[in-house]
């Protein structure tokens, strides 16, 4: 584990504000006065990260991966709350009711972030409307989100609920690596080893880990430590059983091939 937090003190350049998708779209200008009060971080994978931060900063993940979890302190059990990606931001429920928020932040790879001061974001939210336009869908992506991570706890076995959390994963992947080299990667899933399937999916590892060796018994996935590769994409989505099309499939699915 690395002993401390590493961090690049320097301000942030226009081009990394406009690599966050709630920034893309904003007029050179505004992105050149926000640009002003950013700054470059970066964490390193076990790295510890200190929750009272996200009270004083907002931050925005640029490259890396990173898994935001709760811990019962009596039981030592964890669940996963989100994994974060290139483009996603947190803590909004911070940004959102200035309370703070009992979380554990892990990197779970050399994370590089843009960080700002919450009051700072709090205004430009309150002050540009363009900005807030742009806000708004994200939080309301994130709260749908949160619903059917909610929902489908309740009202699905656990065969659905990994299925649809690795589809889940193989769309934020594709977002995540935006590389034209690496557009054949677009089935890999990496970083969702046994264990963060488990809290994600609200089982035990032993549960998680049989249900992987069954799908890569019939070639519907195979797995090597922490990367998923999905083999069979229609099998899997027949496991999630949605009963509209996923969001994902039209990325993955050719131009006019039929269901």
């Amino acid at each position: 584990m690395h002993p401390d937090v590493s961090h690049l003190p320097q301000k942030a350049s226009p081009v990394l504000v406009k690599q966050a998708n709630m920034f893309a779209g904003l007029p050179a200008t505004l992105i050149e006065d926000f640009q002003q009060e950013f700054l470059l971080n970066e964490w390193h994978k076990g790295e510890y990260f200190d929750p009272k931060l996200l009270t004083e900063r907002f931050f925005v993940v640029l490259d890396g991966q990173v898994e935001i979890k709760q811990c019962n302190p009596e039981t030592g059990r964890e669940t996963t709350l989100d994994m974060l990606y290139a483009g996603d931001c947190f803590d909004l429920i911070v940004l959102l009711d200035d309370q703070p928020h009992d979380v554990i932040v892990s990197p779970l790879s050399t994370v590089k972030l843009l960080s700002v001061k919450l009051d700072t974001m709090r205004n430009w939210l309150w002050t540009y409307p363009e900005f807030n336009k742009q806000f708004m869908p994200y939080l309301a992506q994130k709260m749908r989100e949160k619903e059917e991570q909610a929902s489908s706890v309740i009202l699905h076995n656990v065969t659905t609920r990994l299925s649809r959390i690795i589809l889940k994963h193989i769309k934020k992947i594709k977002f995540y690596t935006g590389r034209k080299e690496e557009e054949h990667q677009h089935h890999l899933v990496n970083g969702l080893n046994d264990d963060t399937l488990a809290r994600m999916s609200g089982t035990v590892r032993q549960i998680v880990n049989k249900q992987l060796q069954l799908w890569k018994k019939d070639g519907t996935i195979d797995k090597k430590r922490n990367q998923l590769i999905v083999k069979d994409l229609e099998a899997l989505e027949k496991e999630a059983k949605y009963t509209d099309t996923l969001p994902n499939t039209r990325l993955l699915e050719a131009p006019n091939k039929k269901r």
